[in-house]
């Protein structure tokens, strides 16, 4: 075929808790992921035999091998053992950078789902999954989406029944970015003391996740009243030192009737969750000012299910 695209959702964290350390080094998290269609796209034009590039509408974004969604590319050719299969891949990008979005992440679990059809590969989901791994924490989840409990590094998902309706609201100021791994380091020096260890422990708030009453809320059949608290403890670490974070909750506390304001991630990003789409347009409409003269970007989006292939 000619040319293929593929939409790449960004991602929302509703739950992120930091469980403990593993014996990896990593943290052990136990998370509630939800993707809204704030997007980027990702397309694939016919190369050469074996020449695969990589464009982008953002002049920041680096687009040689240090890439993803080139990354992906190469782990792909690698699983077939054909180096000669050939791309030439551009990305329109409208999630914000280093935004705590995933924005990174659902482009590189879009390159392996668009070039998995656009090369005829016919890997299965499987495949797919343990390539995704690889990637990156957050690249597992992004590959379906929707709404999944997301535990391990993020890549062990349990896909949750339903998603609802609701309509979002998100914040960024554009000067401003977040380091993952600067978060976590500060979390782990702020926070090990209630760190939780071995296994057991870890399960047992799992088992406190899925049971409790943020799923309760998000799985009835209509969210009528607003939901518990969301935890995010990388918002309680970043929050504090970083400004902007501090005055988008502020703003976004502001906007309309919302259900719930957090961050989303390590950060900047902030959102607020309505009843529905339509509410979340006019706080946002009345937003916009006070947002513009603060300095942050906003959009106006929506929860969208999971995908498939």
């Amino acid at each position: 075929m000619s040319s293929l695209s593929l939409s790449a959702p960004a991602k929302l964290n509703l739950h992120l808790e930091v469980l403990g350390l593993r014996r990896d080094g990593f943290h052990e998290l136990a998370m509630v992921m939800q993707t809204i269609d704030l997007a980027d796209e990702l397309i694939a034009a016919a190369a050469p035999p074996g020449q695969l590039s990589l464009s982008c509408s953002e002049a920041s974004l680096a687009v040689d091998g240090s890439n993803l969604v080139l990354k992906a590319a190469e782990l792909l050719r690698e699983e077939v053992s054909n180096p000669q299969l050939s791309a030439a891949l551009h990305l329109d990008k409208r999630i914000p950078i280093g935004a705590g979005l995933a924005g990174g992440s659902s482009d590189a679990a879009t390159a392996l789902l668009l070039l998995n059809r656009f090369w005829q590969l016919q890997l299965p989901e499987a495949v797919l999954l343990r390539l995704a791994i690889q990637l990156g924490s957050d690249v597992a989840f992004c590959l379906a989406g929707g709404s999944q409990l997301c535990f391990g590094r993020g890549e062990v998902l349990e896909p949750l029944a339903s998603t609802p309706p609701l309509g979002v609201l998100l914040l960024k100021d554009p000067l401003v970015s977040v380091s993952t791994p600067w978060a976590y380091g500060r979390c782990k020096a702020l926070r090990s003391a209630q760190y939780l260890e071995g296994e057991e422990a870890f399960e047992t708030r799992r088992q406190a996740l899925r049971s409790g009453a943020l799923l309760q809320w998000f799985c009835a059949a209509a969210q009528a009243g607003p939901p518990p608290v969301l935890r995010n403890d990388l918002q309680t670490v970043v929050a504090p030192e970083v400004e902007s974070v501090q005055l988008g909750l502020k703003l976004l506390e502001q906007a309309g009737s919302p259900l719930v304001v957090a961050m989303s991630g390590s950060g900047p990003s902030l959102f607020a969750l309505y009843a529905s789409p339509a509410e979340a347009a006019e706080a946002g409409a009345s937003l916009a000012p006070l947002s513009a003269e603060n300095g942050f970007d906003q959009w106006v989006c929506r929860f969208t299910p999971a995908r498939h292939g």
